[in-house]
């Protein structure tokens, strides 16, 4: 007990006295410490006493599939940012393959009475994917939020950068500059995000008069080695102009087309999605969709802290326009010799 009084009082940066005080229920400790007390407590793995366990902890938990992809870290400053600022703790669950799973997270979270859960690129935008998890937190109406799509079974409040206007925005710049067989690389078929944007881009290419078969459409992983994976059979197939759905698949893109002895944009050019950080310092400077991540970051934790308080938030999607970032990675069209055209 006395190293338990020790601990907290450190971390909160008040007396032993002070955390004695609020762990035994008694007078004369201002709201605010009360609550950092309890919060350290939490932090710090120790259980509540019995008589405090039924209320919620200032915990918010940020469960995002990895940190290796900058849009991410750029994600959770944003949000635990805004979190701190309203007066609560982020916590970071990041899933990690072997490691805890975002059902483990929720476990965790919901035994700690966490105040509510953000939840970017997870299994909720994946429509094959387990969702019992989710449905649980629907049960006990734990405050949620999703950013970025999520199957419309889930009935939480969603924040999302619009994909058809993404995919919009990045087809029209190939088409315009002269480009007649443009790939997609995106997520795996049933990823949301990745079928609204296929979507986008089909009708997108119908109103310029282009076609767009499926033999152009590859389906991979979220990451640079899976971008360079699938990109060998649009290369062969004449493929002029890339759209892809993350910045690291665009990035093995661009790996896969000089490995075939080609160049970005002058054979081939390579759209990203995110504009996450340093895609203006690669070889060639990335052309993407920013994503509005400060703003949808801001907005998930409006949303959250509404439902926290008590606020009727409506599950509807709210919808951010992206912006088309042009660099070097993009050019007009080069018709080359043997060209299939």
């Amino acid at each position: 007990m006395t190293r338990r009084l020790a601990e907290v009082a450190q971390k909160v940066g008040v007396s032993e006295a002070t955390v004695s005080r609020v762990l035994n229920g008694r007078p004369g400790v201002s709201e605010a410490t009360r609550a950092a007390v309890l919060t350290a407590l939490d932090v710090l793995g120790y259980e509540r006493p019995t008589q405090l366990r039924g209320e919620r902890a200032r915990l918010v938990g940020l469960v995002l599939p990895e940190l290796g992809n900058p849009i991410f870290p750029a994600l959770a400053e944003v949000v635990g940012g805004a979190l701190a600022q309203r007066g609560f703790t982020p916590v970071l669950c990041t899933v990690t393959p072997g490691g805890l799973s975002e059902a483990d997270y929720v476990e965790m979270l919901l035994q700690q009475q966490a105040s509510g859960v953000v939840f970017a690129g997870g299994q909720y935008a994946e429509a094959d994917a387990p969702h019992d998890h989710y449905r649980r937190l629907l049960e006990v109406r734990l405050p949620v939020v999703l950013v970025n799509a999520g199957s419309e079974e889930l009935d939480f409040p969603r924040v999302s950068t619009d994909d058809a206007v993404a995919a919009e925005q990045a087809f029209g710049h190939l088409a315009s500059l002269g480009h007649e067989r443009i790939g997609l690389v995106l997520g795996p078929e049933d990823h949301v995000p990745s079928r609204r944007k296929l979507d986008a881009a089909r009708a997108a290419a119908a109103r310029a008069g282009l076609d767009l078969p499926d033999a152009w459409v590859r389906r991979s992983l979220f990451s640079l080695e899976g971008g360079q994976a699938v990109t060998a059979s649009l290369l062969r197939d004449g493929v002029t102009g890339i759209v892809c759905g993350s910045d690291p698949l665009a990035l093995g893109v661009v790996r896969a087309v000089r490995r075939h002895g080609m160049s970005v944009p002058e054979d081939v050019s390579v759209v990203g999605f995110d504009d996450s950080a340093f895609m203006n310092c690669v070889n060639p400077p990335l052309t993407t969709v920013r994503q509005p991540i400060e703003a949808i970051g801001r907005a998930a934790v409006t949303l959250l802290t509404g439902q926290v308080t008590g606020g009727a938030v409506a599950a509807e999607e709210l919808l951010y326009e992206p912006e088309l970032v042009v660099r070097a990675s993009t050019a007009p069209v080069r018709t080359r010799a043997g060209d299939p055209r």
